[in-house]
């Protein structure tokens, strides 16, 4: 019997997806090679890259001047990418609302003057600031944001309007909701979360934006490079890039973000009636941003948050533990989560709660 795998990524995955992925381990397509042995430069594996591509760009509405790359690394890479691709005048805005976009922050200190313009640190990232009274300034680059933070589980209820482009890690939410890519110049996103195995990133980026890297900008990391040769300039991750378009093509047969956004709306508010409805469980973010992927919760001690990680384990809800930095549960409730996994998380968290309140 599979576990229930609330994991923050690498994450769960949708089931009818590894089953295509375990035949074609041994025979894709009739090639009487594994899908992860074929050459990058096989017909084949260029349709797959390609279909992937496409179906991006049909899911997001992402209009033709925007680049679609698959590019390796993780998201992290991309915290360097960003500035060497962008940062042509020396200054960029960041918005800090938690681990990750501070890491970003940090890198971008690196390649000029970036600045912090707005923080949530002050109460533990438990809210996103005002969008429309954060100060950027004048003649910046970019303005950098991460759109839902994976382990404080907040995301941005409305994107802020900037003179500069918008640059978004959406990694923990990429295709969770309708987006208006046109609002943003840059997106990325680690695929560990809501679409593939860890290994490759999606960079959507528009074109005019990418045509002047900084000359320090190592060659792998040039956006206009890999868009100018398909994703295919060296061997990319493979394997997680064909997971990725097996996971949009079944995204696209069950009705687009659209309709995948409902579903996740709908685990999520069930998650969070009853944890608000228990006197037992306490989730700390402020209410107006809450993540509907990840939700992180406390019980009343440490003691019995270790209690409650281990004993859901051994019920087949795995990887609940929530992240050092903030301690007790987080239940990441991705695309590939069904409801009823989260239905047996409730079912557990109400057995839990009557035996040990």
């Amino acid at each position: 019997m599979r576990a229930y795998n609330f994991a923050a990524g690498p994450s769960t995955l949708p089931l009818e997806v590894l089953q295509e992925a375990q035949r074609d381990l041994l025979d894709f397509q009739g090639t009487g090679m594994s899908v992860t042995e074929i050459s990058h430069r096989n017909k084949k594996f260029e349709a797959i890259v390609e279909e992937g591509e496409a179906l991006l760009r049909e899911l997001l509405n992402i209009p033709e001047n925007y680049a679609v790359i698959f590019v390796q690394g993780g998201a992290s890479q991309q915290f360097a990418a960003v500035p060497l691709n962008l940062m042509h005048g020396g200054k960029a805005d960041y918005v800090v609302t938690g681990n990750f976009a501070k890491k970003a922050f940090e890198e971008g200190k690196i390649y000029g003057d970036a600045q912090c313009v707005a923080s949530s640190e002050d109460k533990v990232y438990t809210y996103i600031p005002d969008v429309k009274n954060i100060p950027f300034r004048k003649g910046t680059d970019y303005v950098h944001i991460c759109s839902n933070n994976t382990i404080f589980g907040t995301r941005y209820a409305e994107f802020p309007e900037t003179e500069a482009p918008l640059v978004a890690d959406m990694s923990s939410e990429i295709l969770s909701r309708e987006i208006d890519v046109n609002k943003f110049g840059v997106i990325y996103a680690g695929a560990q979360k809501n679409l593939a195995p860890a290994g490759v990133t999606i960079v959507i980026a528009r074109r005019d934006l990418i045509q002047s890297p900084l000359p320090i900008c190592p060659t792998l990391l040039k956006w206009k490079v890999q868009d100018e040769n398909n994703s295919l300039y060296n061997t990319p991750p493979c394997f997680p890039i064909y997971i990725a378009t097996l996971v949009l093509r079944r995204l696209k047969a069950l009705g687009g973000v659209k309709a995948m956004n409902e579903i996740d709306e709908y685990k999520a508010g069930l998650l969070y009636d009853f944890i608000d409805s228990s006197p037992y469980y306490t989730n700390r973010v402020e209410k107006k941003y809450r993540s509907i992927m990840n939700v992180p919760f406390v019980t009343p001690s440490k003691e019995a948050d270790e209690k409650f990680v281990k004993e859901a384990a051994a019920a087949g809800l795995v990887s609940l533990k929530g992240h050092r930095l903030v301690g007790g549960m987080r239940a990441s409730i991705y695309n590939a989560m069904p409801v009823e996994g989260v239905k047996a998380l409730i079912g557990f968290m109400k057995k839990f709660e009557k035996e040990n309140a």
